[in-house]
């Protein structure tokens, strides 16, 4: 076992918090113990969040910690029931938006493992909620989705300003924080790939993920015999298409504005989540695994290729993040790139040791160019406390990947 493993079973422990009721700070009760980013108590990240819990829960699979595996699911599960979907974390400030929508894929492995039909009745009714959420909130006129906001957004201009420090001025307070609040649901918050006008966008990640939703429904719908899989299939196979309609240039993958009907030109990790989904083509894929080359560097994946933009952007070169390393890996082994994916795998696995034999700490992110912790924060230089999270689920899937 290494250090690294050795150190995440230690301390798993530490990072799982019971609070059953709604407190005076506005964290959000949560019927069962659940996970948090932190180690420590500090400050930061001290709710559950959301789709920081999944790529947490897979590092778990391999500790085979699936009591609490299930009681993450089943927390987010509650947090749908009560609000109508799960917002970014359970704490009533991070309730203006919902994250990354990943509580399919977490169900599929919970029922995988435990085979509780009865549960599965449930969490399929919950999921629908879920379903309900982004196909009337968050949908645009390409019948796409995109991601948003549901707050009075005007509050963010200012959080967006400091963070970037690279806005032009005649942007209006309610331009910037839609943008702002849009990135933040995302997860990438905060990156330049759309200019300042995230909310007209429609991504890669979000409909790959909203495709695997619609795909896993079916196969939950055959597994409880409700005789409505071929309904999800058919709506998957239609994102799909609209997605090869609307995102694809030279079997890239890119980030749509419906406003002014143009593609994004920059690259970035995003495009990848097509093959984790299972949407791209064999010939997508290859292209994909042709410009490789464009966000991949000595230490690992960078979020985004280089591109120089004024402003401070943490997922953006050269910074390297956790969950994008384990969605191009699983994408690549999904497509039979075996050589590329354990190429990738090494990269990020030996960085996050290294790293860790000169911090005793793991890291939300890396700067995949020099191999170290000097990144781009973009969150007005917000100190990491020492954490386990995602980073510990994706090194521990790696590093079990590259020894299998």
């Amino acid at each position: 076992m290494s250090k690294i493993s050795e150190y995440i079973k230690i301390n798993l422990d530490k990072t799982i918090r019971v609070n059953k009721k709604d407190g005076d700070d506005g964290l959000i009760g949560l019927p069962y113990p659940y996970t948090v980013p932190s180690v420590a108590e500090t400050n930061f990240f001290q709710e559950m969040y959301y789709w920081d819990t999944y790529f947490t829960c897979k590092g778990i699979e391999l500790l085979d910690r699936w009591e609490l595996i299930k009681n993450n699911t089943d927390n987010i599960l509650y947090m749908v029931e009560r609000y109508g979907h799960m917002p970014n974390g359970t704490r009533e400030c991070l309730f203006g938006r919902s994250q990354p929508p990943v509580l399919s894929l977490m169900v599929r492995d919970v029922y995988d493992h435990f085979k509780d039909k009865e549960w599965l009745i449930g969490a399929y009714k919950t999921l629908e909620k879920e379903c309900n959420f982004w196909m009337t909130e968050r949908i645009t006129e390409t019948g796409l989705n995109r991601f948003s906001g549901n707050v009075d957004v005007k509050e963010y201009a200012d959080l967006f300003r400091d963070r970037v420090q690279a806005v032009p001025e005649e942007l209006d307070a309610e331009t910037i924080s839609s943008h702002c609040i849009a990135l933040c649901e995302s997860g990438w918050d905060m990156n330049p790939r759309m200019g300042f006008e995230s909310f007209n966008y429609v991504s890669p990640e979000l409909n790959s993920l909203l495709f695997m939703f619609e795909e896993n429904m079916a196969y939950f719908s055959e597994e409880l015999k409700k005789g409505e899989s071929k309904v999800w299939l058919e709506r998957a196979e239609k994102r799909r298409e609209l997605m090869n309609k609307y995102l694809v240039k030279d079997g890239l993958f890119l980030d749509y504005n419906f406003k002014t009907e143009k593609l994004n030109s920059i690259y970035s990790c995003a495009s990848l989540y097509t093959l984790f989904a299972g949407v791209a083509t064999e010939e997508q894929a290859k292209a994909m695994v042709n410009a490789l080359d464009r966000i991949e560097f000595e230490y690992g994946l960078s979020a985004c290729e280089r591109y120089d933009i004024d402003g401070r952007y943490q997922w953006h070169y050269p910074n390297g993040w956790a969950p994008l390393h384990y969605i191009a890996v699983m994408g690549l082994d999904r497509y039979g790139y075996t050589e590329d994916a354990k190429r990738i795998a090494k990269k990020y696995v030996t960085l996050a040791e290294s790293v860790f034999e000169k911090t005793g700490h793991l890291w939300e992110k890396y700067n995949v160019v020099n191999g170290s912790t000097e990144v781009i924060d973009g969150n007005n230089g917000c100190t990491m406390p020492a954490m386990i999270g995602w980073t510990a689920g994706a090194y521990l899937t790696l590093h079990d990947y590259l020894n299998r």
